[in-house]
């Protein structure tokens, strides 16, 4: 049965945690919406596909943020009950720092268990969404950013595009004009390409990674900036190859994108590290609000913020090793037996000394001296 003391804590545990939550995910959308809004006005993304973005990216950030936001709840919950001196009325009443982790547990091990489910399922099923949606965008000139009678910058780019009539699907336009510029490496001149159409259609090849522009009854003009060698010419159809799009198909993407049931048992050693850095999410769960309990532990006149800048840059260096052991894992410079637990196991053996410390209450001064004159 939960003691009233128990409810108490876990109590404060969560409030504190929900406003560490909210602070971080305030700023995490706020660089989100800053990067999406920035393509959308390069006609990168469809502003129609604004909140679903930031959605599933918010979703594929939490295994990062939920760890580090449970490290500051207890931070607030566990510092402000020191500085109010509610700590010194719970060790008097028989209350030793052992005995907080009660309701660091009610409040850590449901916390770890909903992370455990986002970062092996949620997380990498919101990465593959928003790659399909991105892919989506690809097969449609609307949905990719391009309106009508308005210039649109291509990804990466490759130039500029303008259509005076579109479809109601995107796929099929009217009065187009296309333009782009290529930098040749070796004079640094700089070649223009201008073509322009009546009419034309966005289609894919067979298997469908490739994007081109089907033109019809047009003008293509070439040549160099600053030279008098241009040539134009006169076309019945011509097929132009877009550009790829911005759709996220890095190696690192693509593994965070992979289900876990394809990761288990599967020997490649990527898939492997991968697994092995989705357990580690609810592993850091319990070990930072393990860890968190003594770096908590201030006195009533120490500075407010004091104990939690040591703790911020306590996660710094927890955070930096885990991610130094993932490129030494994936480059094969540790054995992937070992995986994440050289760092885990030694920082949760750390916080229980410190724990085991604080419940070590000082010797008085005199008794000190009394012993060590004994001693002597």
């Amino acid at each position: 049965m939960l003691r009233i003391v128990d409810r108490y804590l876990a109590r404060e545990l969560a409030w504190s945690f929900a406003a560490a939550t909210a602070i971080l995910l305030l700023v995490t959308v706020g660089a989100t919406v800053a990067d999406l809004l920035a393509k959308i006005a390069r006609g990168r993304v469809a502003a129609d596909l604004l909140l679903a973005l930031i959605g599933l990216r918010t979703v594929d950030t939490l295994t990062l943020l939920v760890p580090l936001a449970a490290f500051l709840g207890v931070q607030m919950a566990y510092g402000r009950l020191y500085r109010e001196s509610e700590m010194a009325v719970f060790a008097a009443s028989g209350l030793p720092a052992s005995g907080l982790l009660r309701p660091l547990a009610l409040f850590g091990v449901p916390l770890a268990i909903a992370i455990a489910l986002i970062s092996f399922w949620l997380a990498p099923a919101a990465v593959r969404q928003a790659q399909a949606l991105q892919e989506e965008a690809s097969r449609s000139l609307i949905i990719a950013g391009l309106e009508p009678g308005r210039f649109v910058e291509l990804p990466k780019n490759d130039g500029v595009m303008y259509v005076e009539e579109m479809n109601a699907d995107g796929t099929k336009f009217q009065k187009l004009f296309l333009e782009s510029e290529r930098t040749n490496a070796k004079d640094g001149s700089i070649g223009i390409n201008i073509v322009t159409a009546a009419s034309g259609e966005l289609f894919h090849d067979a298997d469908g990674t490739q994007r081109f522009l089907g033109l019809n009854d047009g003008f293509r003009v070439e040549g160099t900036l600053g030279a008098d060698n241009w040539r134009l010419m006169r076309y019945a159809r011509n097929d132009i190859k877009l550009p790829d799009n911005d759709t996220d198909t890095t190696p690192d993407s693509v593994k965070r994108s992979a289900p876990t049931s394809a990761l288990l048992g599967s020997a490649d050693p990527v898939q492997r590290v991968e697994l092995q850095w989705r357990l580690a999410a609810p592993i850091s769960v319990l070990v930072l609000v393990l860890l968190g309990l003594p770096l908590a532990k201030s006195s009533p006149r120490e500075p407010r913020y004091a104990r939690l800048l040591i703790a911020l840059l306590a996660w710094f260096v927890y955070y930096n090793f885990l991610a130094l052991d993932r490129s030494w894992l994936t480059q094969g410079k540790l054995d992937l037996r070992v995986g994440f637990w050289w760092v885990q196991i030694p920082t949760a053996l750390i916080a229980i000394y410190l724990i085991w410390r604080s419940d070590k209450l000082p010797k008085p001064k005199a008794a000190r001296l009394r012993a060590q004159a004994g001693a002597a």
